[in-house]
This record gives C-alpha cells, structure tokens and sequence, in this order.
C-alpha cells in the first residue's frame, strides 16, 4: 500500500535549511557588510565595490569551470564544507586584520576581504544550493523560501551592526563581527556533523516523501549519481538553450537590484536626510525591510512550488516593476515612495536567491540538475555581482532616483523574458541531446510548470 507523503521537511531537512541559512548570512555578512557600512575605513565605496565586484567575477569563473565536473565530483557536501571553513577563516581575517590602518594591513584587509567574498559566494549560493536541489527536487521552491529568509534577517539587523560597530565613535569591528561569527560556526558544525549529500545516505528519503522502501530509495539514488556522469546537458549544451537565458537572466536582474540596492541602502536612504524620522531612521527602515523580506521570501517560495517557478518569477519581476515606480517618483519631501520602493525591493530580495535553483530542478531533470545549475548560478551572479558597482555610478552621476528608473525598465524586460520561457522547447533539446547520446527517451520533462 502507498504511504501518504510526509508533510514538511523532515529533522535532517530542517537541518539542512539551518545549514544553508547560515551560508546565506556569511555571504552578506562577508561581502556586503563592509561595503555597505564599514567602506570608508577601508578606502571608500569605489575601492571596496571594485574589489567586491572583482571577487565576485573571479567566482563565477570558477563556477563555471566546475560545471563541466560537477556531475563527476564525489561529494558536494565535502566541498561545501571546506568552503564554509574557509570561509569562516576569512571572516575572522576581515575582524582583526587593523584595515583602516593605511599601508600593509589596509592592502592585506583587502585581499582577505576579496578572497572571503569569493569563498562565501562558493559556500552559500553554490555548493549548498546544490544539496538543496538533491534533497528537495519538487518542494525547493518552499525550503529556498525558508532558508532565503536569512537575507531580510541579515539586512535587519545592519543597523545594530553599524551602532556597534563605531559604539562611542571608534571602531569595535571585531566585538561587531563577533555574533555572526558564532552563528556561522554553529551552522557549519550542523551541516559537517548531520547533513549526507543525499537523504537516502541516512535512510531518509527526497523530498521527505517515503512513498517507496528504503531499498528502492537507494537504488534510485546511486542511478542517479551514475547519469551525472554522463548528463547530455553540459554547458555548451546549456548555454545554447534559448530558454534557459530567458530565465536565467530575469533571476540575474532580480539579484542585481536586490543585492545590489541593499549594499547601497545607507548611502540612498542618507539623501533623504530628516524626512525618515518618522520612519524611525536607518535602523527604522531597515526593520521594515527585514519584516516584508521575511512575508516575500516565504510567499514567493511557496508561489514557487504550487504555481511554478516561471509564474512566481513573473510575479516577482512584476513587484520589480513596481518597486521602480515608486522609487523614480521619490523625492527628499515624499520620502515615503522612496521607502515603499525599498519594501517592494525587499519582497522579492530572499526570493531573488530562490529562483537560481528553482529554475534548474524545476525543468530540468534530477541527474541534470547540479550541471545546469552550474551554469545558471554563475550567470545569474554575473549580474548580480555588477549591481552595487552600477548602483553606485549610477547614483553619483545622475541621482538616487536614476537607480530606480534602470529597475524599473529592468522589470519590465524581465517580465517579457519570462513570458516567453517554454518549458516544452527544454524537453525538445533533451530529446535531441539523449538521442544523440544513446539515451532513452521518455516523458519525464514533459508538462513541466
């Protein structure tokens, strides 16, 4: 008799969830809280946005380059693993490494800086989201829209951050650093202790569905590792799919201006000056942000598992849109639009993260997963990487105001791209390249949603 699906996730899936929340927190707290905050002790927004954007490349890079290996690497856990420890080393660098001191320790901060951005981009967005997808391969819409929750927790709390930070005028940056630290090293012991690459590898099952035996579970399981050896979708293959870029790039858009706007949130919402007191300040703000990031993350996730990624994307492109309206018709005397542009912004922030791995293992197939998602991933973070160096430019030549004019037509070009997405022209290339490869042909990708 067929069990009833469990509902939820699972002990191990919760874990796993922690785990890669906490990723997320090392990403934003590695890379986007010296740039946000802490930039003028180091040489100012251009230095460290350069040296932001550089380190980012530099992971797309090797991104890209795993790609073609992925499906072939024996452990994605293991090699999170040692991304989150090196990680976590560089973070403790960036804590007592004197930068604002000119000469050999700001040049040393710098390199530390840009090699931690690196890791935490390897760690968090890459090797973890790769589990999520071979954990959670129907329900990673809903798990991505739990763990993203820690991007709007992470914008939250940067307002404490920055008070402590320069508690009485100087810099405790260490003492600021210190309860992130904890959490990302009790994150890693969870992930190194209790998290397998595969459920089944613990006796547990995908999607925390045991609607088979245990025997049957792994049977699939090590199938599966062997057709990653030999997917047909390697990254010429992937590159070359029309429809892969009309996805990916509205993912790469949705991060660029989230990401890139809340790196820039402190200097936008200066120019607002007195007028956001009665929004309670920065740290006001910036506690609203939290609030609708939290409400956007967790709906666009669930969006995403009951009515498609291609759906929830246009939903999210079209929040986008909106967030570019009220933002371009912003001014110092109406700095309510200017704040209601940063909660849209914040509704599709944590969601922004979802839709990388989303897109991958909603059309694509189990054992193809991680190979696309290696090309999708680092795209997308092309974009992403280029947003606070843009935003910056942008605001500086021609006003805050302008950054919200390029979100707007942003939005709306990524709504077109995603209308125009046909899950039924991936399985048309599927086809072909399984054909070609010797490969059985069959419906698994067919009515994909």
């Amino acid at each position: 008799m067929e069990q009833k699906a469990r509902k939820g996730y699972g002990p191990r899936g919760w874990l796993l969830i922690a785990w890669i929340a906490t990723a997320f927190i090392a990403y934003m707290v590695i890379g986007n809280y010296p740039l946000n905050i802490l930039a003028d002790l180091y040489g100012g927004q251009a230095v460290l946005s350069t040296i932001y954007t550089t380190a980012s490349v530099i992971g797309i890079i090797v991104q890209l380059v795993l790609g073609n290996f992925i499906g072939r690497m024996k452990s994605i856990k293991k090699f999170g693993s040692i991304m989150g420890l090196l990680s976590i080393l560089a973070l403790i660098g960036i804590m007592l490494i004197p930068g604002y001191i000119p000469g050999t320790p700001q040049m040393i901060w710098r390199v530390v800086y840009g090699v931690g951005t690196v890791l935490s981009v390897m760690y968090g967005t890459f090797s973890l989201s790769i589990l999520v997808g071979q954990w959670f391969p129907t329900k990673k819409g809903s798990v991505m829209g739990v763990a993203t929750l820690a991007f709007p927790i992470g914008n939250g709390v940067i307002g404490p951050f920055a008070a402590a930070a320069f508690k009485g005028g100087t810099p405790h940056i260490a003492s600021a650093f210190l309860p992130f630290l904890i959490v990302l090293i009790v994150g890693w012991l969870i992930g190194v202790a209790f998290i397998p690459d595969y459920p089944e590898e613990k006796g547990g099952y995908r999607d925390n569905d045991p609607n088979m035996t245990p025997e049957m579970a792994k049977a699939m399981m090590e199938q599966e590792i062997e057709n990653k050896k030999t997917t047909v979708w390697k990254l010429n293959h992937t590159l070359t799919t029309r429809d892969f870029w009309f996805l990916t790039i509205p993912a790469g858009f949705l991060l660029m201006f989230s990401v890139g706007t809340m790196t820039q949130t402190n200097a936008i919402l200066g120019q607002m000056g007195a007028g956001l007191d009665k929004f309670g300040g920065f740290s006001g703000v910036m506690l609203m942000i939290m609030i609708f990031g939290l409400i956007g993350s967790y709906l666009l996730g669930l969006l995403d598992q009951k009515m498609g990624t291609q759906r929830a994307m246009i939903i999210a492109c079209a929040v986008m849109l909106i967030a570019g309206i009220f933002g371009a018709a912003s001014s110092p005397e109406k700095p309510g639009l200017l704040v209601a542009a940063l909660i849209f912004l914040a509704l599709f922030m944590g969601a922004s993260s979802n839709f990388t791995v989303s897109l991958a293992a909603q059309y694509w197939r189990r054992e193809d997963f991680s190979t696309v998602f290696a090309a999708v991933n680092p795209i997308a973070n092309i974009l992403s990487s280029l947003g606070p160096m843009i935003i910056a430019i942008v605001m500086i030549a021609k006003g805050y105001n302008a950054i919200f004019v390029v979100i707007l037509f942003a939005g709306i070009v990524s709504i077109i791209l995603c209308a125009l997405f046909q899950s039924k022209h991936v399985k048309a290339k599927d086809d072909k390249y399984r054909e070609a490869a010797g490969k059985p042909l069959d419906d698994a990708l067919a009515g994909r949603k």
